[in-house]
């Protein structure tokens, strides 16, 4: 064999081992994604799904960073996780956009990962939750029906490491895997919520109430931090309907619960307890705070104009009931229930009633000792 022929033969032969090298590489890869898509298409619950695509196995990827932006406009996926209990601050790489142009601004030209190395003006809102800022940055719209519903926001303290041209078929497998995953997620907690729902306000019902105000109380029990209800009834709601017509009233609740939710933090339990009566739990919330939130209300409740059928501008009140449950002071000795503190924000409202209405009374902290000494 001819040197030259020995010498093209040596070339090609090591191209063809780094061929098999880089094939070798790309299945061990693929394994790589199909074992982590697999395990984020088994997850149903939407906390479990968002941890696995923002705290992947270390061995799985070598990524150095990993953020999560939502299209939440309504509050409703938050809502969700603070229901089940999650901090959101505990997770500062989950990250949750108000509007689609805070995404479409993202992706302005295509729907398709962008690589490249990181620049602050372009990046930094998406990396803040990261210790340190990557070096290069692979970003990956999310898309159902068309629509952006988030991105998912890699990095790496490698410049070379995502770089623009390169091919991105796993990435884009993996993201629409991550965007069917969450919106599959949501959709099964909506179901689950259904159930728990008013149909008419739109918020929660006495049933979830219930469920909620024992958790709460266990919470508070737990953490030692207060709890404080309240029961808040729309005054001389009869004459509302009696007056403008049972259409004109449920515009009313349906009103007045949207009012109360705006003062509320996204933590906090709102439910239609019954007919025109609202109840309300403020965790980790003291008598002085929870007192001036439910002025707050009051006052919203009696400066706002509600419309009839007919245009006619007309006004309503609201009275508010409050009672408070603080572990580490005044509580005595014994397990407080959710009867209890519930019955002492009734009996606050009666008095608020009874004062004339459009007012907020407190009951004060609930002392054990004392509460069962006035039964027994």
């Amino acid at each position: 064999m001819s040197k030259d022929l020995y010498a093209e033969n040596k070339i090609l032969r090591r191209r063809l081992d780094d061929y098999l090298a880089q094939a070798h590489k790309n299945e061990a890869k693929l394994r790589r994604f199909q074992a982590h898509e697999l395990k984020l298409i088994g997850l149903n619950s939407l906390i479990e799904l968002i941890q696995a695509v923002l705290y992947p196995e270390p061995s799985m990827f070598n990524w150095d960073v990993v953020t999560l932006l939502l299209l939440d406009p309504e509050y409703e996926l938050r809502r969700i996780l603070e229901e089940d209990g999650v901090v959101l601050q505990d997770h500062p790489c989950l990250m949750f956009a108000a509007h689609p142009d805070d995404l479409d601004s993202l992706f302005p030209f295509s729907l398709f990962p962008l690589l490249g190395p990181y620049k602050a003006r372009h990046h930094s809102a998406l990396y803040t939750g990261a210790h340190r800022a990557p070096d290069s940055v692979a970003l990956l719209p999310l898309v159902r029906h068309g629509k952006l519903i988030g991105s998912l926001n890699i990095g790496a303290h490698n410049v070379e490491r995502f770089v623009k041209g390169v091919r991105t078929d796993f990435l884009e497998h993996l993201a629409a895997v991550v965007a069917i995953c969450i919106e599959n997620a949501a959709n099964l907690e909506r179901l689950k919520r259904q159930g728990l729902t008013d149909t008419l306000t739109a918020i929660n019902n006495r049933r979830f109430f219930d469920q909620r105000l024992k958790e709460e109380l266990e919470r508070a029990a737990r953490d030692g931090a207060a709890l404080t209800c309240l029961l808040l009834d729309v005054d001389h709601f009869k004459r509302v309907n009696d007056t403008y017509g049972h259409q004109t009233g449920d515009h009313v609740l349906r009103e007045v619960a949207a009012l109360i939710r705006a003062q509320l933090r996204g933590s906090d339990v709102l439910s239609r307890y019954g007919g025109e009566e609202f109840a309300a739990l403020l965790a980790r919330t003291g008598l002085n705070e929870a007192g001036e939130v439910a002025e707050r209300i009051r006052a919203n409740v009696a400066g706002h104009q509600f419309v009839d059928a007919e245009g006619q501008a007309f006004q309503v009140t609201i009275s508010i009931g409050l009672a408070a449950y603080h572990p580490e002071q005044r509580s005595g000795a014994g397990r407080m229930d959710g009867e209890m503190l519930v019955g002492h924000a009734d009996r606050a409202l009666y008095e608020a009633k009874s004062a004339g209405r459009n007012k907020v009374v407190s009951a004060g902290e609930i002392d054990l000792d004392a509460d069962r000494a006035q039964w027994y």
